[in-house]
């Protein structure tokens, strides 16, 4: 019994255990973090846009439907290198650092979206441009796989924990930004240059601007310091490896080790991470990249109708997505992505018979609707994945899991979903596609612990100010003296656990 009381008893915390956070420090990390995402979304409210104008410029020779299915199987090949950035970019975040490697994701993607730009058409060069264009996706890809679980694992090991909720959200914040950013700009153009001026020329400039903002963001995050949660863990390897700091960063990779502890002693986090990501990433390509195609290919309403809707839908979510996280700081994540979950189901199919109707009003309660359900995961993703993983394997579990979702799951649903219509003739497949992705979200979601209000797994409390850390060691240290003087009566006085109605013998 005393080494069943001993084992569970739990040390006090120490001054040197908690991490005041740098306020200054930590808004130029959500900065940087989600500029970063705002790039990466600025290149896909364009593509999104611009489907069906890059399907007559790359692929002339099919008909409209095809266009678009071969314009998303681009789109969707970008999926296909995600899972591979992932495992070369989180374990070297683990490795290196995540400040380093964000730097290196931040110069490919604007690179990359920047090259899309230049591109010959098919009409120049014949079948080198689409293949040009696949290339320039693919390096966006690789990118893109160390870029958002990146992002989060800074923001989260920078975010003090009762405001981690909150501070997360606006790396989705500046995801949204940039898809309102693109698409706007793309409804610009198409509205002052038309179609035909758009097919010519008009649609490369977009990808020009991807350029500035890329060198604004990459100074940015060349500006910012390493994480504390990684600076500790880093300390303690060193520690562990005989003080020698430099010896412990030279030490070998470890890549075969660290994918076999993910999937062995993490699976059940990898799934569950994998769950929640399909649910919010399939509910965020169908509103962002499948929808202003749908409504204009599959129902054939005007081009600049539903570039509006969807539009506003993305400035509804812009708006409310900061109250989300903040919600799920005081209410907890699993009861936001439970009643998100559940709505999905719910009102997937009502949302999509309302934007069928045609005409303005039904369809845009039925994108308020669809942006109303995607806040509900996109407000409180990014505090909640980070959470599920240990500090020093938290960037490479959380790439792979993440990676791994998005492709087979997120980043093909423009292309499933618009093959399926193709096939079926049934305009409501991609109603039926939410429902099943709500399902896979409930189903993960009952499976996850709460973690609002917590520390990270592996690191200590993270605070706000020296005056909340000094309360929090005085409160550790009296949990624990009660629970030593606890330990010691069950010591001298056995009976003493038991009721009194239990001690007649």
């Amino acid at each position: 019994m005393l080494r069943t009381l001993l084992r569970r008893r739990k040390r006090a915390l120490s001054s040197a255990d908690v991490t005041v956070a740098d306020q200054p420090q930590v808004r130029r990390a959500v900065t940087a973090a989600a500029l970063g995402n705002t790039m990466e979304w600025f290149d896909f409210g364009v593509y999104a846009y611009l489907a069906g104008t890059m399907g007559k410029v790359f692929f002339p020779s099919s008909s409209p439907g095809v266009q678009v299915v071969s314009t998303f199987a681009t789109f969707a090949a970008a999926f296909l290198v995600r899972p591979l950035g992932g495992l070369v970019f989180g374990p070297l975040g683990d490795r290196i650092g995540r400040q380093k490697v964000l730097a290196a994701t931040m110069i490919m993607m604007a690179a990359s979206t920047f090259a899309v730009g230049f591109l010959p058409t098919y009409a120049a060069v014949g079948f080198a441009a689409p293949l040009l264009l696949l290339v320039c996706r693919l390096v966006q890809g690789f990118s893109t796989g160390g870029e958002y679980a990146g992002a989060t694992t800074y923001i989260a090991e920078y975010a003090p924990d009762r405001r981690r909720g909150f501070l997360g959200s606006w790396l989705d914040f500046g995801t949204f930004v940039g898809y309102a950013l693109g698409s706007g700009l793309v409804t610009i153009l198409t509205v002052t240059l038309g179609t035909k001026g758009l097919e010519d020329w008009g649609w490369r400039i977009p990808f020009f601007v991807a350029g500035p903002l890329g060198l604004i963001g990459l100074y940015m995050r060349l500006k910012l310091e390493e994480t504390p949660a990684f600076k500790k863990e880093a300390a303690y390897a060193a520690a562990e490896g005989g003080g020698d700091a430099s010896a412990a960063e030279e030490a070998p990779p470890t890549a075969r080790g660290t994918l076999k502890e993910i999937f062995t002693k993490h699976w059940h986090a990898v799934l569950i991470c994998m769950g929640l990501v399909l649910l919010y990433n399939v509910t965020n390509y169908m509103v962002t990249s499948y929808l202003p195609t749908y409504m204009t290919v599959t129902l054939d309403e005007n081009d600049t109708t539903a570039q509006l809707l969807v539009l506003g839908t993305m400035l509804l979510v812009v708006l409310t997505i900061t109250t989300v996280g903040h919600t799920s700081d005081r209410w907890g994540r699993r009861p936001v992505f439970l009643a998100g979950s559940v709505a999905l189901i719910v009102l997937a199919l009502p949302a999509f018979l309302l934007i069928r109707e045609g005409g303005i009003l039904l369809p845009a309660v039925g994108c308020v609707v669809l942006g109303l359900l995607l806040v509900c995961f996109a407000g409180t993703a990014a505090s909640t994945l980070p959470a599920l993983f240990p500090t020093r394997l938290r960037y490479g579990a959380l790439s792979i899991a993440f990676n791994i979702s998005v492709s087979l799951f997120g980043g093909t649903t423009p292309l499933f979903t618009s093959a399926l219509v193709e096939v079926t003739g049934n305009d409501l497949v991609p109603a039926y596609y939410l429902m099943v992705a709500g399902v896979i979200g409930l189903v993960s979601t009952l499976f996850l612990h709460e973690t609002a209000g917590k520390p990270l797994r592996g690191s200590g409390p993270m605070v706000e100010t020296h005056g909340e850390a000094e309360r929090l060691v005085a409160h550790s240290r009296a949990a624990a003296g009660r629970q030593a003087r606890d330990i010691w009566i069950r010591l001298r006085h056995p009976w003493a656990q038991h009721p009194p109605e239990d001690r007649r013998d």
